[in-house]
């Protein structure tokens, strides 16, 4: 049994001590008189006498600046925008906010995976922003902390997070049904600000890539999150404390940023685009406003995101062909079709167009001439030349026909 069991732990031991992520510094002396109590480390409250949560509580003046604004005009362009908070959230998200991070004994979830730190974020009434953090000292005290939690979520008007849809609320309500506990979650709306920020600022959309481009701030002396789990387990295991006051300060600066990206966005779809930094902002408000059916604002945006090019007329630029394809389709849907026509051709005209959207610019202009125009001979053409582009061959067949019963019009009107 016992080679058995070595075998098994062969398997399951963990890599190399270079792969592992660095464990804090343990203290200088195993003494307990040694080891600072909770409160003096970390600054916080314990949560009744027998629950033995312990709670920290932050608040943030409105003149304090964390990055470009300082927190009265993020408070300011928060509230303001709630109200276009549906265009990225859907549903009911409504003032007041809750800015939600978890930190967790695990970065990829999984069986035994738990938030041993929740921090929740607001601006209160004063404009200043106040930040709770729930620590849980220990895991026969869970539940404790989840009903703290929820507490929080079921008095917002939306939860706002980052990667929260798939990661942060997912675990919580597992660890609700665990404890036999209901999930309010599923009764807040839910603005998880990674989808929306994959789209106006494509690349690396870590947090503190985006804290440090977006924001305009940056952390000195982060701890890392991979070594977050390891300091609470020597937190766990020795009750010293110290090492999870980077942790802490880690969760607060992310909830700060949160914020901070939150209100961008907002401003965005509040001012328009008026708001806009560059095109990659323009291009990613007017998709927002399509979505929603704001169809003269996404025009607006699009055309912002067209002008903003540096490449020349008629060279191959990314951000100007997606502009133009998305302009083109919202102008056809709205029935202007004369200026979905021109976008058309200036994609065909565009070196470098890859071969799908000359294609779809080609059938598009094709049936603008035969429908509209009433320009058979161009409408030929067009046709034409979306075979050209070696489409698939359902696609084929469709040209083929389409360009057969132009050829019956145009015999037609020959014969009349």
């Amino acid at each position: 049994m016992s080679a058995f069991a070595d075998r098994i732990r062969a398997i399951v031991s963990p890599g190399s001590a270079s792969s592992r992520p660095a464990l804090p510094p343990p203290p200088a002396s195993t003494d307990e008189t040694s080891i600072p109590a909770l409160e003096e480390v970390l600054g916080g409250r314990w949560d009744g006498e027998s629950s033995r949560c312990f709670v920290i509580e932050r608040r943030l003046e409105r003149s304090y600046r964390h990055g470009r604004e300082t927190i009265e005009i993020l408070a300011g362009r928060l509230e303001q925008g709630s109200a276009h908070a549906p265009l990225f959230a859907g549903g009911s998200a409504c003032w007041p906010f809750l800015f939600l991070d978890l930190e967790t004994t695990g970065l990829n979830g999984g069986a035994g995976t738990v938030a041993f730190l929740a921090g929740c974020g607001w601006f209160d009434e004063d404009g200043a922003f106040v930040t709770k953090q729930f620590l849980m000292t220990s895991h026969a005290h869970e539940r404790r902390l989840l009903q703290l939690v929820t507490g929080e979520i079921a008095r917002a008007g939306a939860v706002v997070s980052f990667n929260g849809k798939s990661f942060d609320a997912p675990l919580l309500e597992s660890r609700c049904l665990f404890h036999r506990m209901a999930w309010v979650g599923e009764r807040v709306a839910h603005l998880d600000t990674l989808h929306a920020a994959r789209r106006f600022w494509p690349g690396d959309c870590s947090l503190v890539t985006l804290e440090r481009q977006t924001v305009g701030a940056r952390r000195t002396g982060d701890v890392p999150g991979a070594e977050i789990p390891a300091r609470y387990f020597h937190f766990v295991r020795s009750g010293d404390a110290r090492p999870l006051a980077a942790v802490a300060e880690h969760n607060r600066l992310d909830l700060l940023t949160l914020a901070a990206l939150t209100a961008r966005l907002l401003h965005l779809a509040c001012d328009g685009v008026d708001a806009v930094r560059d095109g990659r902002e323009a291009y990613a408000l007017g998709i927002t406003y399509a979505r929603a059916g704001l169809d003269d604002r996404a025009v607006e945006c699009y055309t912002r995101a067209i002008e903003s090019s540096p490449a020349p007329a008629g060279a191959f630029d990314p951000l100007r062909m997606e502009s133009l394809r998305a302009l083109a389709l919202v102008l056809r849907r709205t029935r202007r079709y004369d200026r979905a026509a021109d976008c058309w051709r200036r994609l065909l005209e565009t070196r470098g167009c890859p071969p799908p959207i000359r294609r779809e610019a080609a059938e598009a202009l094709a049936i603008h001439h035969e429908h509209r125009v009433r320009d058979l001979v161009a409408a030929r053409t067009f046709a034409l030349r979306s075979l050209a582009e070696q489409p698939r061959p359902a696609w084929t067949e469709a040209v083929q026909y389409r360009v057969a019963r132009i050829e019956r019009k145009m015999n037609a009107g020959r014969l009349l």
